[in-house]
């Protein structure tokens, strides 16, 4: 079966201040029904981007730039990786994980599915 990772995209300058207790129980049932269905390898969120750091490799060259990323509207916020019988069934869990978000929320789930072998 393929695999696929949703990356979680947030604008980090405009958020509505982190997850309320209701969408933390909503997310965790439906991390549980995700599980118990055999679908959720594993997932997680990132800290924001001002404790993290670029590293950029260009002309042979290696640069490292201290978070927060300015420049970036939308920064990956966090991932989860499905295991799904295809790529429709990888889309209705993203969005059934969308839906349980207030509607003051803007977020955008990238899904790929991972290249294996």
């Amino acid at each position: 079966m393929p695999r696929y990772i949703s990356l979680i995209r947030i604008d980090e300058n405009n958020n509505p201040g982190g997850p309320s207790e209701e969408l933390m129980e909503r997310m965790g049932k439906l991390m549980e029904e995700m599980t118990k269905a055999g679908v959720l390898l594993d997932t997680a969120g990132l800290h924001p981007t001002s404790e993290g750091k670029r590293v950029l490799y260009s002309g042979g060259e290696l640069s490292v730039t201290d978070g927060p990323f300015t420049e970036t509207k939308e920064v990956i916020g966090g991932y989860a990786v499905f295991q799904t019988k295809d790529e429709a069934e990888a889309l209705e869990w993203t969005k059934r994980f969308l839906k349980i978000h207030e509607e003051q929320w803007t977020i955008t789930c990238e899904l790929r599915q991972l290249a294996e072998g």
